[in-house]
This record gives structure tokens, sequence and C-alpha cells, in this order.
């Protein structure tokens, strides 16, 4: 069994602490934001008996005053004393850097609620001094964009068994009962031949044969397959080369049960067969009067 861990993150206001748990937890850690210390041991001791099904766990950890600084401290010498795995991950940056984030965020400074920000980060860092210095990993995030940070986390606390990659969801959907909201790509297809119009494949969904013959038989269709499925593949790579984890193509029709089933279908089968992970979902097919029907694809290449 893998060895539990846990990564207290801490340090300065405005060095990005809540984006570095939020990429963490992407990441697959188990996280909680803004925990009171005295807390952190209880829930370390509770995830580490979990077993298989909590391993990495982060925590953010506020610390607003002596009694949660001297929380902390305890429950960093507790819980190694009971044989937990746990790091201090203390973040910090300029104060240059510091200030210029506040007023982009327009935010005051715990520690300047009646002053100057320049003031706050002088008694922030302080009061930190102690904490900084015994840290187990100073994370200095100075002149670091959000992708760049991004990148250092991902390096440094990958999960062994994770897939680094992008995994690709295609979404049928239609266009009359409106579009998916986390849709990245949103294709429309309805210039593509409606069997709705044909009477025998009317009530079929895109996932019947005939339907799909009858769709493909256009040129257009064709022609459309074959250049939607080049712009996927350049796309792909360079969303992976970017850092992103996962892509939503929308694929739409009217009613959301011939043209953009079939489509998604197609795009479906195309990126199996270059083994990407993808899954596929049919949003809108079985809000349509649909009497023939196919088996479709169900879950997600590895």
């Amino acid at each position: 069994m893998e060895q539990f861990h846990l990564i207290i993150i801490t340090g300065m206001s405005g060095a990005g602490k809540s984006y570095s748990l939020q990429v963490l937890e992407n990441m697959g850690y188990f996280c909680i934001d803004n925990i009171p210390p005295a807390l952190i041991p209880e829930i370390a001791s509770l995830c580490a008996k979990s077993g298989e099904r909590v391993r990495h766990v982060a925590v953010s950890a506020d610390i607003g005053d002596d009694a949660y600084l001297g929380g902390l401290q305890k429950a960093l010498t507790d819980m190694r004393k009971n044989g937990i795995s746990c790091e201090v991950v203390f973040m910090d940056a300029s104060e240059r850097t510091l200030v210029s984030r506040y007023k982009e965020m327009r935010r005051v400074h715990p520690f300047a609620t009646q002053g100057r920000i320049s003031k706050g980060i002088e008694v922030e860092r302080e009061r930190f001094a102690a904490l900084r210095r015994h840290a187990d990993v100073l994370l200095d995030t100075t002149g670091l964009s959000a992708k760049e940070l991004k990148e250092v986390l991902q390096k440094k606390y990958a999960l062994r068994g994770k897939r680094d990659g992008l995994s690709v969801t295609v979404v049928s959907f239609g266009f009359k009962f409106g579009i998916p909201i986390d849709a990245d790509i949103v294709e429309d297809v309805r210039f593509l031949p409606n069997p709705y119009y044909i009477e025998e494949l009317r009530h079929s969904s895109g996932r019947v044969p005939a339907v799909r013959e009858y769709i493909d038989a256009s040129d257009v269709t064709a022609e459309f397959k074959k250049r939607w499925f080049s712009f996927i593949d350049f796309l792909l790579p360079n969303y992976k080369k970017e850092g992103k984890g996962q892509l939503i193509i929308a694929v739409g029709c009217t009613g959301g049960l011939h043209r953009s089933v079939a489509m998604a279908e197609a795009m479906y089968r195309h990126l199996r067969g270059q083994r990407i992970p993808v899954t596929i979902e049919h949003r809108d097919m079985d809000k349509n009067d649909v009497i023939h029907d196919a088996p479709g694809y169900e879950g997600e290449i590895r």
C-alpha cells in the first residue's frame, strides 16, 4: 500500500495558496481549504486510516493569529510523533509582487485592514519568519504566472499512476434544449442531411446504422468529417502542451437525436482509434421520441 502523505500549504497572503490547492485537487489530491491547524492531525489520522481511498491529502492553513501559529507547530509535532508523513510548503513572493496582486484583486490585506498593503505585508512577514525558516519547502512565486506555478506543482507533486495528459468528452446535444454550459468547443452540424424528414428514420437515433449511412452518404458529410477530425487532431497536442486536463467537445443538431449523435459517435471512434482517453455522452437523445436505437459506447480508453 502506498504511504499516506499530507501537504500543508501556508505562507504569505497573495502568494498563491488557494490556486496551488486547486491545482493539487485537479492532480488527484483530497484537498481542504483554510482548515484550523488544530484540526489537521485529526483529519490526517482519519484519512490515513481510510486505506487506499485517500493516500494523498493537501490542506491550506491561514495563520491569522499567534494561537493559530502555535496550533500549527503543535499539529506538526503531534503528527510526526505518530508517524504521519507530512510536509509544510511555505509560499512566498516579493513585496512588489504581493502589492501588485492585491491591487489587481482589489482585496484588503488581512493584516492591513486600516492601513497600507505594504504595512500589512511587513507585519505578516515578521509574524511568519520562524514558520518560513522551518518549512520543508519554500515556494517563491515571484514572477511566476499561474501556468508556470501549475507546472512547478505538477513536476514536484505528480501522483504515481495518475494520467498526465488530456482526456476528452464528446457530448451530443439539441440546440432547442440549449448548449452545454461546460463545452470548450461547440460544433453545429445542422447543415448535414436531416434524417428527420425520412419517415422510416424519424424515430431512430444516430446510433442506428441506417441513420448513420443516410448522413454519411452525402459528400458534404465526408468533407466535413475529414476537416473536423484534422482540426481536432491539430488542437489536442497543443491543448495538452498548454496544460489543459480535460476537453469537452459538444456536437449539436436541432433535437439532439440524429446528426449530432451520429457525428459524436464518429468523433468518439476517431479519437478512440488514436488511443486518446475519451468518453461519450448523448445529453438530449432520450428527450426525443426514440423508437429505434442501437448499443452505444461506454467507458474510457486507458
